[in-house]
C-alpha cells in the first residue's frame, strides 16, 4: 500500500512514517499543503493520512480541492483537533475516517487497512492479493481458486506477508512477528517456511530482494 503522509510536525511525521514503513507500507511525506497537492498529482497513492493544521493550505482546503477535482483518494484525517465541530467538518469535507492525536499505532494501521479493503470492495474478513484469497477468520486459503493445506506457522507467515503485500521484510522482522515468544527457534526457520509456501503456492508468489528480505507479490 502506498501512503501519502501530510504532516508538518517533524516528530509526529517521523513517528508515523517509521511506523507505516515498519508495517510494509510505502510512504511519501509532504510537510505542507502545497507539497501535498503536488505529490498527489504526481504519484498514485492508495490512501492519504492528512493533518489539518498545515502551512500553505490547511488540511480542509486540501481535502476540498481533491474532492472538487473528482479525486477519490481515501483520506484519513490525523489531527490534534478533537472537537466535535472539527470532526464533523472533516467528514463533511470528504474525509473517509478521522483519528485524533495522541493515537495508538496499531489503530492507525488497522484503520488504513480497513480503508483499503473498503475501496477494493473486500469483505472485512477476506483479503485478496493477486492469486491468493485469504480468509482472515481462519478458513483455508485459496490459491488460484483452489484450497491450499497449510500448517499453522506457514499460514501465519503467509498472512503476515499478504497483509503487507508489496513490502519487504527481513527474516528477523518476520520471525519477531510470527514467533514472538519462541525461544526454541531462530530466524532461519522463516527461510524454511517461505520455501514451503513457494512449493505449495507458486515459486514466484514470494520475492526475495538481497538486503531487504521477502515480499509477497501474489
Amino acid at each position: 500500500m502506498k501512503v501519502l503522509l501530510v504532516e508538518d510536525h517533524e516528530g509526529v511525521g517521523s513517528l508515523v512514517r517509521d511506523l507505516l514503513q515498519d508495517e510494509g507500507f510505502q510512504v511519501e511525506w509532504a510537510r505542507d499543503g502545497e507539497e501535498a497537492l503536488h505529490l498527489e498529482r504526481t504519484y498514485a497513492f492508495d490512501v492519504a493520512v492528512l493533518d489539518l493544521m498545515l502551512p500553505r493550505h490547511s488540511g480542509f482546503d486540501i481535502l476540498q480541492t481533491w474532492r472538487a477535482q473528482g479525486r477519490r483518494l481515501p483520506v484519513l484525517i490525523l489531527t490534534a483537533r478533537s472537537a466535535l465541530p472539527d470532526r464533523v467538518q472533516g467528514l463533511n469535507s470528504g474525509a473517509d475516517d478521522y483519528l485524533t492525536k495522541p493515537f495508538a499505532g496499531e489503530e492507525l494501521v488497522a484503520r488504513l487497512r480497513a480503508l483499503w479493503r473498503r475501496v477494493h470492495d473486500q469483505p472485512s474478513n477476506t483479503l485478496t492479493v493477486g492469486r491468493l484469497t485469504l480468509d482472515l477468520a481462519g478458513g483455508p486459503p485459496l490459491w488460484e481458486g483452489q484450497p491450499v493445506n497449510l500448517h499453522r506457522r506457514e499460514r501465519d507467515v503467509l498472512e503476515f506477508l499478504a497483509l503487507n503485500a508489496g513490502g519487504y521484510f527481513t527474516r528477523e522482522s518476520i520471525f519477531a512477528r510470527v514467533w514472538p515468544n519462541d525461544s526454541l527457534s531462530d530466524a532461519r526457520t522463516v527461510d524454511t517456511h517461505v520455501r514451503l509456501l513457494r512449493q505449495k503456492l507458486s515459486g514466484d508468489a514470494i520475492e526475495t530482494r538481497r538486503g531487504q528480505g521477502y515480499c509477497f507479490v501474489g
